[in-house]
C-alpha cells in the first residue's frame, strides 16, 4: 500500500512517526513522510522519504516559551493557523494516488481534510492520549483539577477547545486549497493508534475497538551507534552518572537550573544535554560532562537515573531503560507523564521549575537512589522490553486498511 504519514511538532513528536514510517517500509509498504524541517534528521538516517513542511517550531518556542504554558499553547495554535493552507497544499500534492493517510500532531486536521478530499482512509496517530476515557483526565489539564467522574468530559473539553482554536483557518484552507465546504464539527470516528506503552498507561476498557495503545514507537539505533571517545572515557571512569536534559524546552534559564542541579548532585557524576536551550560558556565541574544529542536507547541504560522535562518520548525511554526519573515539567502533557511515572513508583514527586532549589532536588535524588525504587524501575523496564510497539502499529494499520473496520474515508460534510 502507498501510505502518506503527516505530522508536525518537535523532535519528540516527529521521531516516533519516523520510526513507524520505517517499520511500514520494512513491512513492504510505500511511505512518504511530511514533517517539521528540523526534525527530519532521523528520516534521512533511516532512508525514509521525507518532505519538510512550512514553519519553524524551534524559533516559535524560543520566542514564546517565556510566556508560560498559555503563551506556548497560543503560539502553537497561531503557528498551525498560519501554515494550514501551506500544509494542506503540500499534503494534497504528496497524497495523490495514496491508499491512506496517517495523521498526527498539529497537522492532524489538515490531514483529515485531505483524506476527505481524496476519499481515502485516515488514521490518527500520536504519543498523547486524546481518545476520551473515564480512566484518566486530559493530559493538558492538571490532574488535581479534574475529579475522576469528569475524566471523560475533560478530554472532550480540551479536544473541543483545540478544534475551536483551529477551525476558522482550517475551513478557509479547505475552501481555498481543496474546494471543500466548511466543517462544523470535530472528527471523532477515525481510528486512533498511540505509540504509548500499556505498561505506563494501560489500554482503557471503555475505548472503542479502533483505538489502541501499541507500545512505544522507537527505532533500534544503538547497534550501529558509535559514541564520542570523550563520553566513552567518562562512562568508564566511575559509577553510572545521572542524565540531565530538557529536550525541546527553550526560553528557560538553563544555567540557573544547572547550578541548582550541580549543587544537589553533591559530587555525583552526571551528563548534561542542553537540548534546544543554551548554556553558553558555562563552566562545568569535572564530575559533569556536556554531551550532544544521542540515541536514548543507547545512553539511558548506562545512566543511574534520568532528570528530564517529562515529554512522552523521554518518559517512555527512561522507563524502558529501567531507570528512575526526576521530572521537572514545564508545559503541555509533561505533568501527565510525570504523574504516570510517579504512580508506577519509578519517579520522585514532580519538581516545579519555580521551586528548583538544591534541597528539593537533593530529596528527589535521594528518592530515586532507594533500592526499592531502582528495583521497581528495572521491573518496569523489563515489562516494556517485552512490548513491540512498531510491530503492533504496523499490524493495526494493515488490519484497519484491509478490513475497513472503523474507517471513515469520506465523512459526511457538515
Amino acid at each position: 500500500m502507498k501510505i502518506v504519514v503527516l505530522t508536525y511538532g518537535t523532535d519528540g513528536d516527529t521521531r516516533p512517526l519516523i520510526a513507524l514510517s520505517h517499520a511500514l517500509i520494512q513491512a513492504g509498504h510505500e511511505v512518504s513522510l511530511l514533517g517539521e524541517a528540523r526534525s527530519l534528521g532521523l528520516a534521512q538516517r533511516l532512508a525514509v522519504p521525507a518532505v519538510p513542511l512550512a514553519g519553524d517550531i524551534r524559533t516559535l518556542f524560543t520566542r514564546w516559551s517565556q510566556s508560560g504554558a498559555r503563551g506556548t499553547a497560543k503560539a502553537l495554535v497561531g503557528l498551525t493557523n498560519a501554515n494550514a493552507a501551506a500544509w494542506m497544499a503540500q499534503t494534497f500534492e504528496a497524497a495523490q494516488g495514496c491508499d491512506a493517510i496517517v495523521v498526527s500532531g498539529l497537522a492532524g486536521f489538515v490531514g483529515l481534510s485531505v483524506a476527505e478530499r481524496l476519499a481515502v482512509p485516515a488514521l490518527g496517530a500520536g504519543m498523547i492520549p486524546l481518545t476520551p476515557s473515564s480512566e484518566f483526565p486530559s493530559p493538558f489539564l492538571p490532574s488535581a483539577w479534574v475529579p475522576n467522574r469528569l475524566n471523560r468530559a475533560s478530554l472532550v473539553l480540551t479536544n473541543q477547545l483545540l478544534w475551536l482554536g483551529l477551525r476558522k483557518a482550517l475551513n478557509r484552507a479547505r475552501a481555498d486549497v481543496l474546494g471543500l465546504p466548511p466543517r462544523a464539527k470535530l472528527w471523532t470516528e477515525h481510528p486512533m493508534l498511540y505509540g504509548i506503552s500499556p505498561t505506563l498507561l494501560p489500554q482503557p476498557e471503555d475505548w472503542p475497538d479502533n483505538a489502541a495503545m501499541c507500545g512505544q514507537w522507537v527505532p533500534s539505533l544503538s547497534t550501529d551507534f558509535v559514541p564520542p571517545a570523550e563520553l566513552t572515557q567518562f562512562l568508564a571512569a566511575g559509577p553510572a552518572p545521572i542524565y540531565v536534559g530538557f529536550g525541546s524546552m527553550t526560553g528557560i534559564d538553563l544555567p540557573r537550573m544547572l547550578e541548582a542541579v550541580i549543587k544537589a548532585l553533591n559530587g555525583r557524576r552526571a551528563v548534561v544535554w542542553p537540548g534546544w536551550s543554551d548554556i553558553g560558556s558555562m563552566p562545568l565541574p569535572n564530575n559533569v560532562l556536556r554531551i550532544d544529542a544521542m540515541p536514548h536507547d543507547w545512553l539511558f541504560p548506562k545512566m543511574a537515573a534520568v532528570i528530564h522535562h517529562g515529554g512522552s518520548g523521554t518518559s517512555h525511554s527512561a522507563a524502558r531503560a529501567g531507570k528512575p526519573s526526576i521530572v521537572i515539567p514545564f508545559a503541555g502533557d509533561q505533568s501527565f507523564w510525570s504523574d504516570r511515572l510517579y504512580r508506577l513508583a519509578v519517579a520522585a514527586p514532580a519538581v516545579s521549575p519555580g521551586r528548583l532549589d538544591t534541597l528539593v532536588l537533593r530529596d528527589a535524588i535521594s528518592f530515586v537512589e532507594q533500592p526499592a525504587v531502582i528495583e521497581r524501575a528495572e521491573a518496569v523496564g523489563r515489562a516494556m522490553a517485552g512490548e513491540d510497539g512498531l510491530a503492533v502499529g504496523v499490524r493495526m494499520i494493515e488490519r484497519l486498511l484491509v478490513s475497513g473496520a472503523g474507517l471513515n474515508p469520506c465523512p459526511i460534510k457538515d
